[in-house]
């Protein structure tokens, strides 16, 4: 059951393209975000305060790659030292789950801003904006934290292991269960949720403008498709592989090993990927949020407008009635 020279093969030449072509692409990507970013902070800076954060969390994890690069075009020899292969690990974590987390408050302010306007308005402070993406913040480093203390070397190899080595595994996987749980699924479901019905009131609320409906309908295309590409591969793999991995140790060779190998290193490879989509979705994301504020707020203002008219004209008539009761 052993494939060692396949893995070699794979992990050391298939990663490194892979983060080669992110680090690029993420830069230019979010460099430009950050720009775009600072022109439009004034005109939306709660949800700015979430975007602000996802882009710190991808150049994050985006500084990281270059040594990422190295390592496996060396043969996975690091040459960094121990403390930089956990930092660099847990950056890769503190990005992946800080991604999905400020998705999904995006997700979520999306799904107020659409089903419920008028509650938001107001609402949503910069403040209290601040202080959600303090608490993901912190969330998301006490679930990474128990990984920093997993060995990540052997003591004769120079190697940064990607989860932990041999002997840990069964207490890794019980964690990585934990983890996905918490920093994956609970997530996902309230993205789908908050999708799901912002989808129907879309479909039922013929006053919002097509090209708005268009471009809101793109946009969760784009999320749903980041989510399907980029995190759901990565978790299901990493679990897979580390329960073969516990297969192996117990000498029971399973015949889907080669292949749950294969299919963890494209994971890895897609799930950092999530570093150069965001900007995409982000951004668009500003403008389709801004532009139907704009048309909430038009459309509160002329029915304001309408309900004075209205009760003006209803005064008028009720005093003319009366004064013609009396005379």
């Amino acid at each position: 059951c052993s494939h060692e020279n396949y893995y070699d093969k794979i992990e050391n030449k298939m990663l490194p393209a892979f983060y080669t072509v992110t680090f690029i692409i993420g830069l230019l990507g979010n460099a430009r975000g950050m720009k775009v970013l600072q022109q439009k902070w004034k005109r939306q800076e709660n949800i700015n305060i979430f975007v602000l954060s996802l882009g710190l969390a991808n150049v994050l994890y985006l500084l990281t790659l270059p040594f990422l690069v190295v390592y496996y075009f060396n043969g996975r020899n690091w040459i960094f030292g121990d403390v930089f292969c956990k930092m660099t690990r847990f950056c890769f974590n503190v990005n992946l789950y800080c991604s999905i987390g400020f998705l999904t408050c995006i997700s979520v302010y999306r799904y107020l801003a659409i089903v419920h306007p008028l509650r938001m308005m107001g609402r949503l402070t910069v403040t209290r904006s601040v202080l959600i993406s303090v608490l993901v913040w912190l969330m998301v480093s006490v679930q990474s934290m128990p990984d920093i203390f997993f060995p990540k070397r052997f003591k004769d190899k120079a190697q940064c292991f990607h989860s932990t080595s041999l002997e840990k595994t069964e207490d890794y996987l019980t964690y990585s269960l934990v983890w996905t749980t918490t920093g994956f699924c609970i997530p996902l479901l309230i993205t789908l949720s908050c999708y799901g019905h912002v989808t129907f009131v879309l479909c039922r609320r013929k006053t919002i403008e097509m090209t708005i409906r268009q471009r809101c309908f793109r946009l969760m295309f784009i999320s749903s498709f980041l989510f399907s590409i980029c995190y759901i591969p990565y978790h299901v793999f990493r679990n897979l592989s580390l329960f073969s991995r516990i297969q192996s140790k117990q000498n029971i060779c399973v015949w889907w090993d080669k292949h749950v190998f294969t299919g963890h290193q494209i994971s890895r490879g897609l799930v950092c990927l999530n570093s150069a989509l965001n900007p995409l979705v982000y951004l668009q994301m500003s403008e389709h949020i801004l532009s139907y504020i704009r048309q909430c707020t038009s459309q509160v203002s002329q029915r304001f407008q309408d309900l004075f008219v209205y009760n003006r004209h209803t005064t008028a008539v009720t005093q003319t009635n009366v004064e013609q009761l009396y005379t």
